[in-house]
């Protein structure tokens, strides 16, 4: 069996749970716009509006605002429609008619195993909808139906990658066929994974009840500049080498954040900041923060404005995305057997 060569191409996607915040936009958004603008490879950014509905079905309402606003802010971030495909998963139907293959290749010990499924299942697991169980099968058919080869993700997104990569492998050797690729995860950057401006120790979180933990990508200059100069630190200097970050989980995130918006790395930052109190550095962050995310903020409310333009780029997207789509899932079908493939 000779091997294929896939063209190199990006899949990733956020769902569409409202309150968009600073954590999405480094761990995820930035980095989307990065590989974008690299040009190494085809870029396909989808608002996963299946999987927002697995846990709890949403009012309509609310999940159609939430789905535009998220679109926004990767519009907003520096995702171009001119140069990568951005969808909404529903408008793809391609993408739920392979997950129903990929039902049927995994395994439910793998479903069973996911920890996501144990988190958000809880103690009264056989109360929890069927979609949350199988969703991860949907999800690896998100990336495979466009023969994917490379997925940026955080470190709490891995165990799926692993579970899309099992489904190929084993999809291609019960058929003898190399038609999926082994997708490759992409974890790089500073602050992948941003921390509470509250409490450094926690993942920042829509859902924190403190709105001064997290810094909205809807949040003015001067709300961004505030929650800032009222982040949590503590009463000595700032380390010069990153040893001197250990056991300082807030001072840490701050670091974190200046380093992934100012696009260096945690030891550049150190080398010009050492030594320097608060009073000096958050100043200094806060006028990176605003001058980085107001402008985000501004065009995303633009943008929300206008809800038939959004509307229109992503069906738009839709007829890109099952241009490449399309042809994959009629082949899959025909290795299955699906008669009239």
């Amino acid at each position: 069996m000779t091997e294929t060569t896939f063209t190199p191409r990006v899949f990733s996607g956020i769902q569409p749970s409202g309150g968009l915040t600073l954590g999405n936009y480094l761990g995820a958004i930035k980095r989307f716009v990065d590989m974008q603008d690299q040009g190494d490879y085809q870029t396909v950014y989808c608002m996963v509006d299946l999987h927002a509905i697995t846990a709890k079905m949403l009012d309509p309402a609310t999940l159609r605002h939430n789905t535009r606003e998220l679109a926004a802010g990767f519009i907003a971030s520096g995702i171009s429609p001119e140069k990568s495909i951005l969808i909404n998963q529903s408008q793809v139907p391609e993408h739920t008619q392979l997950a129903w293959i990929f039902n049927c290749v995994a395994r439910m010990g793998w479903m069973g195993r996911m920890t996501q499924w144990k988190e958000k299942s809880g103690k009264n697991a056989e109360a929890a909808s069927l979609g949350l169980l199988a969703y991860p099968a949907l999800m690896a058919a998100d990336i495979l139906i466009y023969h994917a080869t490379h997925v940026p993700v955080g470190e709490d997104q891995k165990q799926h990658l692993e579970l899309t990569r099992d489904i190929a492998a084993k999809f291609n050797h019960d058929y003898g066929v190399d038609f999926f690729p082994i997708t490759e995860p992409v974890i790089e950057g500073a602050a992948t994974r941003v921390m509470s401006l509250r409490d450094g120790s926690k993942k920042m979180s829509k859902s924190d009840p403190s709105d001064a933990s997290r810094i909205n990508m809807t949040d003015d200059a001067d709300t961004i500049a505030k929650k800032i100069r009222k982040a949590k630190t503590d009463q000595d200097a700032l380390p010069s080498e990153i040893e001197g970050l250990k056991d300082r989980p807030d001072v840490r995130n701050l670091v974190n954040i200046y380093a992934a918006l100012n696009e260096q790395t945690v030891e550049q930052v150190l080398a010009d900041v050492g030594g320097q109190q608060f009073g000096t550095f958050k100043p200094a962050l806060a006028e990176l923060a605003v001058a980085k995310l107001a402008p985000i903020s501004t065009e995303m409310a633009r943008l929300m404005n206008d809800p038939a333009e959004i509307d229109r780029l992503l069906a738009k997207g839709a007829m890109q995305a099952r241009e490449i789509a399309t042809p994959i899932l009629k082949k899959t079908y025909e290795i299955v057997g699906m008669v009239g493939a």
